[in-house]
């Protein structure tokens, strides 16, 4: 049989203990002061409480869970938060993205940023015309500086589609989605980068297998 943990160098509980009894979805990056993680904790996932929390590993340890993103929208209004994705730019900010609703079919994207690798963080953005950020896997840096954002929506049937940003965050594209929901229920993407420059995409489905889609022209 294969040894399939002969690749990992280390293996870790975050944390022991919480106040919150459930978590999901985590989320790493490598900072230039060493691996940040993210994720979601609540009561149980679509509870308004879910908070987005982060931990960074120290010499001694990882931190406990701090608190990065909530849902709060006013006095009397809260809502769940949900998969958050980091991205440490090169030579740059660390990124926080992650959605804020409902549930997936309703929920929309937000983003914060850190410029002291994960220790405190910007005011949240709303990302413009509705648009999600990935929505749990990692974008990927294209060759002309351009982020790739695999991303999917749930609303009307499971659709994969894309969107991209040059300036980190600010300015926003969005691909139509690629596939037909009636052949291919697919939804959270996740892109390889080949040696010859060809991206891969695997993608979780309805259909009981991965589905898998290849780019040629970024």
């Amino acid at each position: 049989p294969i040894n399939w943990k002969k690749g990992i160098v280390e293996e870790q509980f975050l944390y022991d203990t919480a106040s919150f009894p459930s978590c999901h979805a985590g989320t790493l990056a490598e900072t230039p002061e060493g691996l940040a993680a993210a994720f979601f904790g609540g009561t149980y996932e679509r509870h308004p409480d879910v908070c987005i929390y982060i931990s960074r590993k120290t010499e001694t340890g990882w931190t406990a869970p701090v608190e990065a993103a909530n849902g709060i929208q006013n006095d009397t209004l809260r809502y769940p938060t949900w998969n958050p994705v980091l991205y440490q730019i090169p030579e740059g900010d660390l990124l926080l993205f992650y959605k804020v609703g409902p549930k997936p079919s309703e929920w929309w994207g937000m983003l914060k940023r850190s410029s002291d690798n994960g220790h405190t963080w910007s005011e949240a953005e709303l990302l413009p015309n509705g648009n999600i950020g990935p929505v749990k896997n990692k974008p990927v840096l294209l060759d002309d500086g351009t982020l790739l954002c695999p991303s999917s929506t749930e609303g009307n049937g499971w659709l994969v589609h894309f969107e991209s940003t040059g300036d980190w965050g600010r300015t926003w594209e969005r691909s139509e989605g690629i596939n037909n929901p009636s052949v291919h229920s697919i939804i959270q993407p996740s892109i390889l980068k080949h040696p010859n420059g060809d991206l891969q995409i695997l993608c979780r489905s309805r259909n009981s297998v991965l589905v898998t889609s290849w780019s040629s022209d970024k």
